[in-house]
């Protein structure tokens, strides 16, 4: 019974401040380039999740110091083809797909055989769509599709031009970052996606990256084997993470919230734009620029009437993970929502699409689902009454967590499974529901 709570009651009225877990995309690639740095770099505000944690170990493996202070981690980062390997080394990336795809492009320099594992859940996600540019380069794998697989890098890597056509962040940067081992210029022309890497590369770490716009899409140029000197970094808030009390604050009676300092990088925030389309009380204050990324504090208000949404294709990008919360907003909006193009859902930690049209028709909500599309027919009166059990897809955190918030917000009594699904990405979810006041077993 450990790993299952049970809510019986929606979430009283609430008006309160909150600070949300530094962004996760972030300090990931803060791991892996301040490994890469020459010299110390501090990162502030890092998160503290199960999948950072398997960043710290995978490149601890690598001859990496990393050192926790109080107020910051410490990375003494050895320069570009500065790993220091084992023989037969093994790195489990947990659940981390970021950390695996990301990995065998930050290996494709290193003529050394290394053996990427994961969970159950990540062994199951497609890795051919870093397979086939990383071959490109000339780095040769053992076991092209799924987990296990077997990567042998080369210290004689050729630069690619490479066309990136799903707008995959994880493969725009797995990529990059083998073009850090790569003489010559690597070019990439992806469709527009969250920009973390680029920044860091730009704002960070000044290396020769440069950026332009062809047809809606991004041109990537970046020039290889340039060394870098260590960089601090105060990491904002997860939007990704925000988006659970975003949500729970909208679809509560009376209620008030403010999320302070909270990452509104422009590739990250589809949420924000589809909510607000669709009525919600949203708004941005204190305004900030640094390293590249754009932060600000969120004030979001309850909200009484939505209104559907034809969601445009072009923000699917942007929402990806924000996709299952987003959800039960429709859920409670005035006629019927549709999102098209989304197979990506299919491709996470779960089949979080195939999750959301079981979960919505269990409510009591009628859905119709495709390969690639959802449609949703919303219920402004919804409120449920009776008992729900829900068991995760594949131990999913983001399932888990739009659970929780979906039995706050609707009412219903609830027993819900894998509470420890969410140490991969927000350890403290359930600890900040209870400071708004929401009753938790």
């Amino acid at each position: 019974m450990k790993n299952i709570i049970k809510i019986h009651s929606r979430i009283p009225s609430f008006n309160q401040t909150i600070v949300i877990p530094g962004d996760k995309s972030i300090s990931i690639r803060c791991i892996l380039l301040g490994a890469q740095a020459n010299g110390k770099s501090k990162f502030y505000n890092l998160l503290e999740s199960g999948d950072v944690k398997s960043k710290i170990n995978a490149v601890k493996s690598l001859g990496v110091k990393i050192k926790k202070k109080k107020t910051f981690h410490e990375i003494s980062g050895v320069g570009l083809n500065g790993f220091e390997y084992k023989k037969n080394l093994v790195i489990d990336c947990g659940n981390s797909g970021t950390l695996a795809r990301l990995l065998c492009g930050m290996l494709a320099g290193y003529n050394c055989e290394v053996k990427i594992i994961g969970d159950k859940s990540l062994s199951r996600r497609d890795f051919s769509r870093v397979v086939r540019p990383l071959k490109l380069f000339g780095v040769n794998f053992q076991n092209k599709k799924k987990l296990p697989i077997k990567i042998s890098g080369s210290k004689f890597l050729r630069p690619i031009n490479y066309i990136e056509e799903k707008g995959s962040a994880q493969v725009k940067s797995s990529i990059m970052l083998a073009a850090l081992n790569t003489p010559g210029i690597t070019s990439i022309t992806s469709k527009p996606s969250r920009n973390h890497t680029e920044n860091i590369l730009k704002y960070c770490l000044r290396l020769p990256i440069y950026i332009t716009k062809k047809r809606k899409l991004d041109v990537i140029n970046l020039e290889g084997q340039k060394n870098f000197k260590s960089f601090d970094y105060k990491i904002p808030g997860d939007i990704s993470s925000a988006a659970f009390f975003i949500v729970l604050t909208l679809l509560s009676k009376d209620s008030k919230l403010k999320i302070k300092s909270v990452n509104v990088n422009e590739s990250r925030t589809g949420i924000l734009t589809i909510l607000k389309r669709m009525g919600a009380n949203i708004k941005l204050v204190n305004k900030k620029f640094h390293n590249g990324e754009h932060n600000a504090d969120l004030l979001i208000k309850s909200t009484k009437e939505f209104k559907s949404i034809n969601c445009p294709s072009s923000l699917n990008t942007k929402t990806i993970d924000e996709f299952l919360i987003i959800f039960l907003v429709c859920a409670k909006a005035k006629g019927t929502s549709r999102f098209n193009k989304i197979h990506e859902l299919r491709q996470k930690e779960s089949d979080r699409l195939k999750f959301a049209a079981q979960f919505l028709k269990k409510i009591g909500i009628k859905v119709k689902e495709k390969y690639d599309s959802l449609t949703i027919y919303g219920n402004p009166n919804l409120k449920l009454t009776g008992n729900f059990i829900v068991k995760n897809f594949l131990n999913d955190h983001r399932v888990f967590m739009m659970t929780c918030i979906a039995a706050l917000s609707f009412g219903g009594k609830f027993k819900i499974h894998d509470k420890n699904s969410i140490n991969s990405s927000f350890p403290n979810f359930l600890k900040i529901i209870r400071k708004l006041g929401a009753k938790i077993n």
